[in-house]
């Protein structure tokens, strides 16, 4: 029998978008081809699906770490990355999600869809990025990583009805005798183990039922079982006490055993989920046992005073059982007529506010003279920028600028040289102009690809530094118009380049002669 699991943690993780390419088109007698880079693919979604066939949470117990495909890079002649596939986890019905403490997603109804972490976004190509004033970028945007989260899940059985009660109480047994579900059943207590679910008809009513591993004193608190089984009953319409007829442990009654069983869903439940208010039917099992049925006439009137409904079965005879059984019915209908019906999904717009300005300036708290921007597109162009590429972060720059971002540092009091972090990346800030406004480089374009003129210090080697190089590797002399200088000559051995030839005539011969 497959192990019963209704509680894990796993570590989900969303695919990263790809990279974006800078490239350009060449073919011959082409030699303006202009950018062809195309876009990265954007990354895969980890996605919750409510599956009926699914009953456990096993398989994330073994599997704890479930990742989405990324996203593929961008390739030259506009080849555009492909999209990473989604990791769809099928849960049961009743499944809560939670992170942080926060409830993320309570699934519920079949081929329920919610998406759990969100792929990041593909980065664009230098072809998506060229525009009148950039006509050929050099660089292109990376693709941002995927979101990651540590996720609770928790199943919480959906059942019409619950049975609840002490242990060896007859629970597993009712169930098993009416419905098709066959629970292990044995003669000591805690043979149950997992929730059972049964699906009953009674009449033209349809309901499903499931019986509560066994609760004790104490059990709200963890004793025995605990609360480890207790949220099963959560979601119950109806809970019905299984009185145990023929229990021979000192110092136990039908009286007091609900007493006690009251007090811990009290305990557990308090007034928000009001648990005892469901407890509304008593069944008195295990009446064929000797001793059993006399005791049915005892308790009746003191069940009946507390406000329950007693009926006295025999799981083992079936005697009892449809009067039980459509007791059960009526309630559920009950329960079912008093449900508001289901609103139409709606879709709200909540349009951006006028004065938005799609960031934020604070100070730092880490740091006396410096200033922290948080915003949705400050960030994700950060986390977007290769920072290895000059024009890349010329680029940032002036979207930045654009959005205003200079403009806010400037009314906070920032001074240049102050450390301005956005998305994780420290900057020392240098104003340049008002938001908005284009700089000359931005006016009459940029230097060569990959550089951007206003960094100072632009490491980047270009093709006409790397010739110069290379040539100057060749010659290590090179002879003016004046001829050779005594200062040229210092340090050199007339005498070594004569002795080298020698050298080297000898072996000739020597290798001639063999």
């Amino acid at each position: 029998m497959a192990a019963f699991v209704d509680r894990v943690t796993i570590h989900v993780a969303a695919g990263n978008g790809g990279h974006g390419v800078a490239s350009v088109h060449r073919e011959k007698f082409k030699p303006l081809g202009g950018p062809d880079g195309g876009n990265g693919g954007d990354g895969g979604d980890v996605v919750l699906e409510v599956d009926p066939s699914v009953h456990t949470l096993l398989d994330f117990h073994h599997r704890p770490h479930q990742k989405a495909a990324n996203g593929r890079p961008g390739a030259g002649s506009n080849r555009h990355g492909a999209r990473g596939e989604d990791r769809v986890l099928r849960v049961p019905e009743g499944t809560v999600v939670t992170a942080g403490g926060r409830v993320i997603a309570d699934l519920m109804g079949s081929g329920t869809r919610v998406v759990l972490a969100h792929g990041g976004k593909g980065g664009l190509g230098n072809a998506a990025l060229a525009n009148s004033r950039r006509k050929a970028p050099g660089f292109a945007l990376l693709g941002e990583p995927g979101e990651e989260l540590d996720a609770v899940f928790e199943l919480k059985s959906i059942a019409d009805v619950g049975l609840v009660g002490f242990p060896s109480a007859g629970k597993s047994s009712l169930v098993a005798a009416m419905s098709a579900a066959r629970p292990k059943i044995a003669d000591y207590p805690f043979t149950t183990l997992v929730p059972n679910l049964g699906v009953i008809r009674s009449g033209d009513t349809v309901y499903t039922m499931a019986d509560v591993p066994g609760l004790i004193p104490g059990a709200s608190t963890g004793k025995g079982l605990g609360v480890q089984f207790l949220r099963h009953v959560e979601r119950c319409a109806v809970l019905v006490h299984v009185v145990d007829m023929a229990t021979m442990e000192p110092g136990r009654d039908p009286e007091t055993d609900i007493e006690a069983l009251e007090h811990e869903l009290a305990e557990y439940g308090g007034d928000e989920l009001d648990l005892v208010g469901r407890l509304r039917i008593a069944v008195l099992n295990k009446i064929d046992v000797p001793d059993g049925r006399e005791l049915v006439d005892l308790v009746r009137e003191t069940l009946e005073a507390r406000g329950l409904a007693v009926y006295p079965v025999s799981a083992a005879t079936g005697e009892g059982l449809s009067a039980f059984g459509y007791a059960l019915a009526a309630a559920v209908e009950e329960h079912r007529a008093s449900l508001p019906a289901p609103e139409p999904v709606r879709i709200t717009l909540t349009p951006r506010a006028v004065d938005d300005s799609g960031f934020t300036v604070v100070r730092d708290p880490d740091h006396a003279e410096g200033y922290v921007v948080h915003g949705v597109k400050p960030e994700r162009w950060v986390r977007q920028t290769d920072f290895t590429n000059d024009e890349a972060v010329g680029f940032l720059a002036d979207r930045l600028n654009r959005l205003g971002v200079e403009e806010e540092l400037a009314k906070a009091g920032a001074r240049e040289g102050d450390a301005v972090t956005i998305g994780g990346v420290t900057f020392d800030w240098s104003p340049t102009l008002p938001a908005g406004t284009l700089t000359v480089e931005e006016a009459a374009g940029l230097g060569g690809r990959g550089t951007d003129n206003r960094l100072e210090d632009n490491n980047r080697v270009g093709a006409a530094e790397r010739l110069a190089a290379k040539q100057a590797r060749r010659i290590p002399f090179e002879a003016t118009d004046e001829g050779w200088t005594d200062e040229d000559l210092e340090g050199i051995d007339p005498l070594a380049d004569d002795e080298a030839d020698d050298e080297l005539t000898d072996d000739v011969l020597v290798d001639g002669d063999r």
